[in-house]
């Protein structure tokens, strides 16, 4: 399949063009150096589109909010933590297409909301918080319910818009890159819902590319989260009415869980040197939560030396940067 015929494969789901696209692709030269040179290094700029401080969650919820809108929703519901991108993004796209957000936070409120959990309120974003990260869905089928039975209308949004239709965001973005370079030998980025790398691996499935799709994960094992990328790429079938068959082959489904360290948005050593070096060589800003481990583990397999002089290794920069000023 070619990337033409893959967009008209899915041009009858609607979208929201949130930001204007595509990302921006460029080169790493000065952190390819420090690190003794190797693979050529690239960076796909998803931190850098132009909505809501941009993100992965952005190319989601173009798919997600248009289902929502579709369905004459009034109210978005979703969940995160305090600093949740996804929630922030959820938000952004509330307000602008005039629909009210309601986000299950699990934490302790913030005495000063600062960086995401500021943006929320500053977008109009109702916050409810509770406990623990298994509070969040119950406590969002509680809200949807409450408010159905005031007549509302909600739409509820599951963790990171990862959905089968959400990651089809990303089966595009595929297409969006490869308009951009030749298809390099792999993207490193970093995972936690599934959906980003489901759809990625789709993509790459579906236009018969030899590229690896690498997640390094923020926070779940490595089985876990196969195992959710597994079922949406099948579900990304199911829905879009592709043969099975073009999407049971091709590009595997890696998972790397060697970079968690102590837990979700734990820094690490290595993710400190990650964000410190990308910062100072290139000025990419990057988040101790997910993008600073995933450059970890593309700076450690650089330096293992696992990719060769003459391949090209694309950084999908998911966003997040905002947290930064938490």
């Amino acid at each position: 399949m070619t990337p033409a015929a893959l967009r008209e494969a899915l041009a009858r789901f609607p979208s929201i063009p949130f930001a204007p696209q595509p990302s921006p692709v460029e080169p790493l030269p000065r952190l390819s150096a420090i690190l003794g040179g190797g693979p050529t290094l690239l960076v796909k700029r998803d931190d850098a589109l132009p909505f809501g401080f941009g993100g992965n969650k952005v190319r989601k919820l173009a798919f997600v909010a248009a289902r929502a809108q579709a369905e004459g929703a009034d109210t978005l519901i979703t969940a995160g933590g305090v600093q949740s991108n996804h929630a922030r993004a959820t938000a952004a796209a509330a307000a602008k297409l005039g629909l009210h957000a309601v986000l299950v936070a699990n934490g302790i409120p913030p005495a000063a909301p600062t960086a995401n959990a500021l943006l929320d309120r500053l977008l109009g974003a109702e916050i409810v918080y509770v406990e623990t990260r298994d509070d969040r869905a119950p406590m969002m089928r509680q809200i949807a319910d409450r408010l159905r039975a005031r007549g509302r209308r909600p739409f509820e949004i599951p963790i990171g818009a990862s959905t089968p239709l959400g990651a089809l965001g990303y089966v595009l973005a595929v297409a969006e890159l490869v308009d951009q370079i030749a298809p390099p030998t792999a993207i490193v980025h970093a995972t936690s819902s599934a959906g980003t790398q489901a759809g990625l691996v789709a993509g790459c499935r579906l236009l018969g590319l030899p590229t690896r799709v690498i997640g390094v994960s923020a926070d779940n094992p490595s089985a876990s989260i196969a195992a959710d990328v597994r079922m949406l790429v099948a579900g990304i079938g199911e829905l879009a009415g592709f043969p099975s068959s073009a999407l049971a082959r091709g590009t595997p489904i890696e998972v790397d869980d060697q970079f968690v360290g102590a837990g979700y948005g734990v820094p690490t050593t290595a993710s400190r040197e990650a964000l410190e070096l990308a910062a100072r060589t290139e000025a990419l800003f990057l988040d101790h939560t997910y993008t600073a481990k995933a450059m970890a583990a593309l700076i450690a397999y650089v330096r293992q030396q696992r990719f060769r002089d003459g391949q090209t290794v694309v950084f999908w920069h998911t966003g997040g940067q905002v947290a930064l000023f938490a």
